[in-house]
């Protein structure tokens, strides 16, 4: 069958450049399940996206589909023929039908029923015929969230459509695609090369395009991107700062990209780097730069879509454009210096925390209380963990945060430097929101962990407390997320405390707010112990792990870290397989017969195997006390793993269930002391292997 190379493009107004990518990707991905359906063969798929067009070209495209038979089913064998093999009336009706005589019909076995059937030859259409149908249902399918239509089309799209080019190798596939007429001719760039270019094959398409001032494919303009970027900040020993969604956007922005370094004021450098990063990347689309201690530069890096001739008119128009953006910034911070920190209070006092919990400053009064009850888990310095929770929302009142929401926390720690506070409660108001997202860096002083665990505890208490546990997608709080920053703050900085108690804290911290304190207690602790699956899931680990280690109920996050871990390390060990099914049998055993009392009579194990099991325990056990009691469960269940030969052979020779009386409740001893064992650490019989 001939194979063809296609070229689709899509020309429009400026695409809405945060969806540029998503949409490019989704063509592509829409496309290939319509040719893919239509049975029409390809080698692959390009997409290339830039701020006018949207294109594809797909490679050895099958011409037309291949001729396929289709079969359309009758009655029963039985039911189609009469005694005298005449067709049934049955049979008739179904020929009449599909237009065909007796000779036509064909068989096949349904099951154990023999059916009549019709096999007609379908014809495959064309390629020509199939594709403008494939690429119009692939652009009804993108995900764009406001359509518009444009003049008088009624059709709809993210931006009016301006030229659709279809070609077959180097002939105009004839259709119309989004109520315009495809044909051989795109456009360069809008100011470079505005006039039309006529395409003589779809394989000239990047060429054609680079000639006009436009780099089509979405990679290459971006790694010419970063190129030009790094090439400008090495001039000045920087760091360019590129986060990859400004990244995508940019690339998103311009057809043919063109670098330029910018600079700014000193002075500037003043202010909360943060903000001035803030106001570069998110209002003007720069990149900032920065030294090797992550220290702000006073340049930027702005991507021209236009080479000029001549570039400083350009760098001098985004240096006027950004200075009343960081004068702002600046006039901002130099205000809220007016107003030290701690006088802020009056402001947090009317402002609503949520209606039946109170202000800002009720929250604040109580994360104090409650950081300082936690200073003894955290190791934190109760009068840093009390004076860094009072000034900690005090930052929400500024200038600077009402301009920079961002900023909550981070302008608190400079406020609070300015004003002589030490580094720990300086630190810990920017690190109380820590971490702010899954995978996302922890706080580093011992305050700043106290204060991130006091203001997550006192907000999943009291929400707890007021029944507004999170139903559904409703989460307003982020209390899952909120959970999962208890855990990891808890695990990751080795703290030994159960849930119970945190949440006990928190609850003392209310006071009588909470009416029903046992049930906030309950309901807080079960919500946070359901949040162990979430996190470790999010790491990789097996979910029969995570329920073999839930089946004992550990009441501290370290302590139920430490058994995951072991369980984890355990699941890959040769033996794993065979003591999980093991357990899985001494359990089943152990259910159905009620628990015998006493100590195993060594006198009364018969069998060599049993002999060789009990001995086995008995040197294990002394070894494994110890590390179970440091917590050392990995080690634990390693030295478990050698059980596995006598715990089989234990199974392989002996009777469990023995008609003697004495000797089955033995056995059932020695099965019990071995299956403590092992739940000493997790319930193993829970993994699958």
């Amino acid at each position: 069958m001939t194979q063809h190379t296609v070229l689709f493009e899509l020309g429009c107004e400026e695409l809405p450049p945060k969806s540029l990518k998503v949409l490019s990707e989704a063509l592509q991905a829409e496309t290939e399940k319509g040719l893919n359906a239509a049975g029409l063969n390809f080698s692959c798929i390009e997409a290339y996206a830039a701020p006018r067009r949207l294109a594809l070209k797909i490679t050895n495209v099958d011409g037309a589909q291949p001729d396929t038979q289709k079969r359309f089913d009758g009655p029963a064998v039985q039911a189609a023929y009469d005694a005298d093999g005449k067709p049934t009336r049955a049979l008739e009706g179904f020929m009449r039908g599909q237009g065909i005589t007796v000779d036509q019909l064909s068989t096949f076995q349904a099951g154990k029923v023999e059916k009549v059937c019709y096999l007609k030859d379908v014809q495959g259409q064309d390629l020509d015929a199939l594709l403008p149908q494939i690429l119009q249902t692939a652009l009804d399918n993108l995900p764009i969230a406001k359509r518009m239509r444009s003049a008088a089309s009624r059709t709809e799209f993210v931006r009016p459509v301006k030229w659709v080019v279809l070609l077959k190798d180097d002939q105009v596939i004839d259709a119309t695609i989004q109520d315009h007429q495809t044909g051989n001719q795109t456009h360069g760039h809008r100011f470079h090369a505005p006039e039309a270019i006529t395409l003589t094959h779809a394989d000239a398409y990047l060429d054609a395009l680079r000639n006009a001032y436009v780099i089509a494919d979405f990679a290459e303009r971006q790694a010419i991107i970063d190129q030009q970027v790094k090439a400008l900040a090495d001039e000045v020993n920087a760091i360019a700062i590129v986060p990859a969604d400004l990244r995508d956007e940019v690339t998103a922005l311009v057809e043919w990209p063109v670098a330029l370094r910018a600079s700014f004021e000193e002075r500037f450098l003043a202010v909360p780097q943060e903000a001035l990063i803030t106001t570069m990347q998110d209002n003007q689309k720069y990149f900032c730069l920065v030294n090797a201690n992550h220290k702000l530069q006073p340049y930027f890096i702005t991507i021209s879509n236009i080479e000029s001739r001549d570039p400083t008119q350009i760098i001098e128009g985004n240096e006027k454009v950004v200075r009343p953006r960081l004068s702002d910034a600046e006039f901002f911070f130099l205000q809220d210096q007016k107003q030290p920190l701690a006088s802020r209070k009056e402001k947090l006092a009317n402002m609503v925390f949520q209606a039946q919990l109170g202000t800002l400053w009720n929250k604040s009064e109580r994360i104090a209380h409650l950081a300082v009850a936690l200073s003894a888990i955290t190791g934190a310095n109760p009068a840093d963990a009390e004076k860094a929770a009072l000034l900690a929302k005090c930052d929400l009142t500024s200038e600077l945060v009402g301009e920079f929401p961002e900023l909550q926390g981070i302008a608190g720690t400079y406020y609070a430097r300015i004003e002589g506070e030490n580094d720990e409660v300086a630190e810990a108001l920017g690190e109380q929101y820590l971490p702010k997202f899954a995978g996302d860096v922890l706080p580093t002083t011992k305050t700043g962990t106290t204060l991130a665990l006091a203001d997550r505890l006192d907000t999943l208490t009291g929400i707890f407390g007021i029944g507004q546990a999170p139903t559904g997608s409703k989460d307003p709080f982020a209390l899952r997320r909120s959970a999962i920053g208890i855990l990891r703050l808890v695990t990751e900085n080795h703290l030994d405390v159960s849930i119970e108690t945190l949440i006990r804290l928190a609850l003392d911290a209310y006071g009588a707010v909470l009416t029903d304190q046992d049930k906030t207690l309950a309901d807080a602790v079960a919500f946070l112990e359901g949040r162990y699956r979430a996190r470790y899931e999010d790491q990789g680990v097996a979910v029969d792990v995570i329920q073999a280690v839930q089946a004992l109920s550990p009441k501290s996050p370290l302590d139920f870290d430490k058994r995951v871990t072991a369980v984890n390390h355990f699941r890959g060990l040769p033996e794993a397989a065979a003591l999980a099914a093991a357990n899985k049998r001494v359990a089943n055993i152990l259910a159905k017969e009620q628990q015998p009392e006493g100590e195993i009579a060594e006198s009364r194990l018969i069998e060599a195997a049993e002999k060789a099991l009990y001995a086995e325990i008995q040197t294990v056990k002394p070894v494994i006390e110890p590390l179970l009691a440091a917590k050392d469960y990995t080690a634990a269940l390693s030295q478990l793993a050698a059980l596995r030969t006598p715990i089989d052979t234990f199974f392989e020779n002996v009777m469990v269930m023995a008609d003697d009386a004495e000797l089955k409740t033995n056995r059932l001893r020695l099965l019990a002391q071995l299956r403590d064992l092992f739940t000493r650490v997790a319930d193993i019989s829970i993994l699958q292997h």
